[in-house]
């Protein structure tokens, strides 16, 4: 089997999936968008995918998406991991959405690189389900304050929330996902447009959908087992 035929293989076995978790939780799978989380995995890749229709891609590293950024056009470009301040400038040059902004310092230093990018970039806030700081993310009660200084801040567009689910498997997962609901309930109170809640991976999408994610970043279930990191 070839690699675009492994792709399409698993771009459809993902649609049955992704089908079935939106019917078991009464929502439409227009509703949701697909993130392809591509880290690790070659442009060669991303440009198959792109073909079959996916338009919205995901990285974690500033260096390997900048990298692909360059290479491909005509996607929407999501920076899904742990951002570090020194990096925000490089990140606003080609990211359309951060997923990633959990404290005040990365507020201002995105805001200084949109500034200078001259573009304007939408931003979900990373909220932290299990109190994990290695994992990223604000305490719920840090929202409120860091959503105020997204929404101030120049060049910067508040869009929702994001949330990795707790470790614990899918009885954990789907509780970890119902306190981001609630986070992203009391959030759209005072910034009706922060609408966006993304959160579920492979492991856990079928709990992310029944707790109303809009957006999913999926790796594995795509690409297969990582690759070697691209240099």
């Amino acid at each position: 089997m070839s690699r675009a035929e492994a792709l399409a293989a698993a771009l459809a076995a993902l649609e049955v999936r992704l089908a079935a978790a939106c019917a078991a939780a009464g929502r439409q799978r227009e509703q949701i968008v697909l993130i392809a989380v591509s880290k690790t995995h070659p442009v060669g890749d991303i440009e198959i995918l792109r073909s079959l229709g996916v338009e919205d891609f995901g990285e974690n590293r500033d260096q390997e998406a900048r990298h692909k950024a360059a290479e491909v056009s005509g996607v929407r470009w999501h920076f899904v991991g742990s951002l570090q301040t020194n990096k925000a400038g490089s990140v606003t040059s080609y990211a359309d959405v951060v997923h990633s902004v959990d404290r005040l310092p990365l507020v201002a230093a995105l805001s200084g690189g949109a500034g200078r990018s001259g573009r304007e970039l939408d931003v979900l806030l990373q909220v932290s389900l299990d109190g994990d700081p290695a994992r990223g993310g604000a305490r719920t009660d840090k929202v409120p304050g860091l959503a105020a200084a997204v929404a101030a801040a120049p060049g910067l567009r508040l869009r929702g929330v994001m949330a990795i689910a707790p470790r614990g498997g899918p009885v954990v997962a789907a509780a970890g996902f119902a306190v981001l609901h609630e986070v992203a309930l009391r959030l759209r109170e005072e910034h009706p447009d922060a609408r966006a809640v993304s959160a579920g991976m492979t492991s856990d999408l079928e709990q992310a959908i029944a707790a109303g994610a809009t957006h999913l970043r999926i790796g594995t279930a795509l690409f297969g087992r990582r690759s070697p990191r691209l240099r």
